[in-house]
Formats: structure tokens, sequence, C-alpha cells
């Protein structure tokens, strides 16, 4: 099982590509200043229902943009091809995708299981449930919140720093903790 990937495939072939040529066609449709239109009713029912999903695109083995969503508000081809738009043109940390790098960035999907809510006193407890290489994890508190992809346990595989880099990105000094932590942990499908 790949790091970050579900136990079981709910995507059979034909339709893990046809997640991959969505997202192309909507990164193509926006370099031409446009949205792809996208009829859900085209597309097999199992890609029709709602799910969250995450769309990074890598270039040169490096990051070049990542959206996605924590809830399932949409049909995942829709969610899909929004998500690798605004991956190409609307990750604030890059500038938007040019032409030219179209043809070389590798498209990666991953797509949320429902969150499951970790119950636990403190915060070794926390740490003894997470499953290095399957969790991906959404760390909340009051107004604070950040989320990891199981696929950073690739750059982080230590639970303790894990968790002290999500604290980070929420928002929070590495260092803290409180009883109002609250955590859920979700597992992706990833695609390819």
């Amino acid at each position: 099982m790949a790091p970050g990937s579900s136990a079981e495939c709910a995507f059979g072939p034909a339709e893990r590509a046809t997640l991959l040529a969505l997202a192309g066609q909507a990164i193509r449709a926006g370099l031409d200043g446009e949205r792809l239109r996208v009829e859900v009713e085209a597309f097999a029912p199992a890609l029709a229902q709602p799910r969250a999903s995450f769309v990074t695109l890598n270039l040169a083995g490096r990051l070049r943009g990542c959206m996605g969503t924590l809830e399932a508000r949409r049909a995942l081809v829709l969610e899909v091809a929004e998500m690798a738009h605004a991956a190409a043109f609307g990750d604030p940390r890059f500038p938007a995708l040019a032409r030219e790098e179209f043809e070389r960035i590798e498209l990666h999907i991953s797509v949320l299981s429902p969150p499951e809510l970790l119950v636990f006193d403190s915060e070794e407890e926390l740490l003894g449930q997470l499953r290095p290489g399957i969790d991906g994890l959404i760390l909340s508190e009051r107004h604070a919140r950040g989320t990891f992809l199981p696929s950073v346990w690739e750059q982080l595989p230590e639970p303790r720093e894990f968790l002290a880099r999500l604290k980070q990105k929420a928002g929070l000094d590495c260092a803290h903790w409180s009883d109002a932590v609250r955590v859920e942990r979700y597992t992706t499908e990833s695609i390819p």
C-alpha cells in the first residue's frame, strides 16, 4: 500500500484516468482564460458523489500548487475541476501557472474519506493513536485550523514532529496544548 493511500481503492483505472484528464482539462481551460464546464450527469455514478479532494501540482519534483477542501460539498468531478484550477491559478504561495509549465507538471489527486473524530485526554494519548503513512489530520482549536494530507508523513515520519508542524500550520505554537484541541483523521485514495 502506498503512503497516504487507503486500504482499498474506490475507483477503477478508468475512473482514475477520467479524474486526471478532467484536472488537466480544467487547467488547460484556465490557461485560455476560461473555466471548464463540467456536466456531472456525463460521469460514472462514483464520480458524481460528493467527495472532498485536494489537487497537487508538482514541477521537477517540487510543489507547484496545491488546493483542496476538507468537506464533501459537491460532486467529485466538480470538486476536482475546481481544485485543479485553483491549484494552478489561485494558490497564494505561487504565481499563476504559465503555459510553458503546463506540459511538465505532474498532477496528483487525493480523494478524502469522511473525517473521523479522535478521542483523547492528552497529547501523548493522541500521538499513540496516529498511524504514520495512513492518516491525514485536521487539527483545530477555536479559529485555528490546519491539515496535513497522509503524504506529508513522507517528509515528517515521526508522529511528534508531524503533530508539532501541523500545529504551526494551524497558526499555533508547536508546543501548544489545551483541552480545546480537536483532531480528526481521514485517509485518502491517491491518484495516480
